[in-house]
């Protein structure tokens, strides 16, 4: 399989990895309503964070198996593995690549302290000749797969402190084909604005190393027109939205793609990002919601006996899509009252019902 990264235009834009958000239900959304003719061959999807030490073993493959789903709708398509174990990582690398993934990313930029204590994501900053371990791990795991797959690394600029000229040449001796840098340190997580400006000197560090790495900034991109903007400006080869998709399907969309893929006339157009009027976005919020239910959770949770069965196969709990409503429901009339609603919902069709009545009263 030829290298992706090489066949995408400019600037790129990629689907940040989100626990919980970033789920094969929500990018299905974003690939309908987002991807068109006009952008597919710029934007690049990445799975929720794996851990590599679970992917291990039989039943740990099982439980993380929902996290692995892809559908081809959605490539490129990146699976990210976290971990610090270099020959569990090898063993994760090789299965994920015999999954069909256009790429493989190595978190080492998560802050979050249960995943710093194993010395992983952002842990990784501390230990340098670990995390070149890790990514020679990766690719020795791609290669048993007999795959041909890029590797990429997410990171930080620093653990307490920015430490660019001490961690970044570190990873730039690895074989890698992106580096996606978010803009702040671990320990101000995204409680202080990104800083762009850092952009310049880690493009003039991958510029000394001879090597032809993309360079991906991250933090605090707010829409598409944002994006292009940061990456014309601090002059790297795209960007990384995280936040910013939360509860819109259609960020990635310059037009209204309801009438390319539904056949429908156009409702509203505004510049170059297009903006769903209420009805769109809620009538796509109960496709989503449909949608997540059919993917990923356990639809039949009544054992024989009456009693509730465990949730299986790692499948999801209603309540993960409880936070998207509170993303897809702001900024009208009505709104609070919806969600307080939608809050006491256990299923789609009940969603649906509760929607339907409120579209109602809009007519």
């Amino acid at each position: 399989m030829p290298n992706f990264w090489k066949k995408l235009k400019k600037p790129i834009f990629c689907l940040a990895p989100m626990s919980d958000v970033t789920d094969i239900a929500f990018r299905h959304m974003l690939a309908k309503y987002g991807k068109n003719r006009e952008n597919r061959d710029r934007i690049v999807f990445w799975t929720e964070f794996v851990s590599a030490d679970g992917l291990c073993d039989k039943l740990g493959r099982k439980k993380l198996s929902h996290m692995l789903k892809f559908s081809e709708s959605e490539r490129p398509i990146v699976a990210q593995v976290f971990g610090a174990n270099p020959e569990n990582m090898k063993k994760a690398c090789q299965y994920v690549a015999s999954l069909g993934f256009d790429g493989i990313d190595i978190n080492m930029g998560c802050p979050d302290r249960s995943v710093v204590s194993q010395g992983a994501g952002a842990g990784l900053i501390k230990k340098p000749e670990l995390a070149r371990k890790i990514i020679q791990a990766a690719q020795a795991g791609i290669k048993s797969a007999g795959a041909h797959i890029p590797v990429s690394v997410k990171t930080r600029i620093g653990f307490n402190k920015e430490e660019i000229d001490a961690w970044i040449p570190e990873l730039l001796k690895e074989d890698i084909s992106a580096l996606i840098i978010h803009l702040r340190t671990s320990k101000e997580l995204s409680l202080v604005p990104a800083n762009w400006e850092h952009i310049k000197k880690i493009k003039k560090l991958i510029e000394k190393s001879g090597k032809e790495i993309l360079l991906i900034g991250n933090g605090d991109v707010t829409s598409l027109k944002d994006g292009e903007e940061k990456a014309l400006q601090y002059g790297c080869d795209g960007v990384m939205i995280g936040r910013g998709v939360f509860g819109n399907p259609f960020f990635f969309a310059k037009k209204n793609v309801l009438s390319e893929v539904e056949g429908q006339p156009l409702e509203n157009t505004r510049g170059e990002m297009y903006v769903p009027s209420i009805s769109e976005k809620l009538r796509v919020m109960v496709e989503h919601t449909k949608l997540f239910e059919k993917m990923l959770m356990d639809t039949n949770p009544i054992r024989t006996d009456g009693r509730k069965r465990p949730t299986s196969n790692g499948a999801k709990n209603f309540a993960v899509m409880k936070k998207h409503f509170k993303a897809y429901i702001n900024g009208f009339d009505g709104a609070k009252e919806l969600r307080i609603k939608l809050m006491d919902t256990e299923n789609a069709s009940q969603v649906e019902k509760i929607v339907n009545e409120f579209l109602s009263k809009l007519n």
